[in-house]
């Protein structure tokens, strides 16, 4: 990850980091509301975000940054970012070009957990 980072130091000191310096970035459709995938984002990256347009995030596996779409031509077009009360999660909104997850899935949120009965329905 970046060492130094052009981020606005307004909105650096509103972030609360884990101990690798990442927030999380929950990603969701614009215009319908469906969540489509989370993922990480340091300061250089949500700056690159903030600047470009186009959403970046730090891949913890491989230890790099990456514009959703720059592989698979399935870009996220950033509409707004917004910050969770605790400072620890970003919400994305974007205009999604195809689908958002790596399986090829609309959503990464595809899959149910096999018979489970949630408390009270």
């Amino acid at each position: 990850m970046s060492a130094a980072s052009a981020l606005d130091p307004a909105v650096a000191t509103l972030l609360s980091r884990d101990p690798a310096g990442l927030v999380a970035a929950v990603v969701q459709q614009h215009d319908t509301g469906e969540v489509l995938m989370l993922a990480w984002m340091d300061d250089e990256a949500l700056h690159r975000t903030l600047t470009t347009g186009r959403a970046t995030y730090w891949s913890r596996s491989r230890g790099e940054y990456w514009v959703k779409g720059d592989t698979s031509g399935h870009r996220q077009w950033v509409r707004d970012v917004r910050l969770d009360c605790d400072g620890d999660a970003l919400l994305l909104l974007v205009d999604q070009e195809g689908p958002a997850c790596h399986t090829g899935e609309r959503s990464c949120f595809h899959r149910g957990l096999p018979a489970v009965q949630v408390a009270g329905r």
